[in-house]
């Protein structure tokens, strides 16, 4: 069964690169305080803890609700904020590097479901969130999504925006679609960057 993705519109394609035009989608969200690979993994188990079940029914059941899986996992460098507001913690530095200390782990929620639907995280360090439609440039690339890799690639993704003209209005995401597991060649990895539109 495929898992679900975030849809988007594709405005431009010059392969690896492309501009997408993304919908409003609501995530699941978290913010850790480490280096990259390490960031990774704390986030993705806590918000995998959240849709396996960790979760309070808004139905009033007392049942927890086991939510689908979708892909990707996104992670971006996130500025601190105070905790008296995390809801509030977008918009991220746009000169954020992928060298920062603290990031924003996220999953996309199946499209089934609004805020006022999805059950509540049990962990107060899980918060749900909608993102407003948003336009991206991305870099699609393979392999393994190391930190320097991941530089490389932001650092071609830019280049590439520069050369069309496109003017960053967020910091760069890294997006994996794929379980630990997937051998390099078939990883799908992109960059991500939010750039402004006519």
């Amino acid at each position: 069964m495929a898992i679900e993705e975030p849809a988007f519109d594709r405005i431009e394609q010059s392969e690896p690169f492309e501009v997408r035009q993304y919908r409003s989608m609501i995530v699941a969200e978290t913010f850790v305080d480490a280096e990259l690979d390490q960031a990774s993994n704390i986030g993705f188990r806590r918000i995998a803890d959240y849709i396996f079940g960790n979760n309070r029914s808004r139905s009033g059941s007392t049942e927890n609700e086991k939510i689908a899986m979708t892909a990707p996992v996104t992670a971006a460098p996130a500025e601190k904020i105070a905790m008296t507001a995390p809801v509030t913690i977008e918009p991220q530095q746009a000169d954020a590097s992928i060298n920062a200390k603290r990031w924003r782990i996220h999953f996309v929620m199946p499209a089934q479901y609004q805020l006022s639907t999805l059950p509540q995280p049990v962990n107060n360090d899980v918060h749900l969130r909608e993102i407003p439609a948003k336009r991206y440039a991305v870099l699609v690339f393979s392999g393994f999504a190391g930190q320097q890799k991941v530089q490389e690639k932001t650092e071609e993704l830019q280049a590439w925006m520069r050369s069309k003209k496109l003017q960053a209005i967020g910091a760069p995401q890294l997006a994996r679609y794929n379980p630990p597991w997937t051998l390099p060649f078939f990883r799908r990895n992109e960059i991500l960057i939010e750039i402004s539109h006519p």
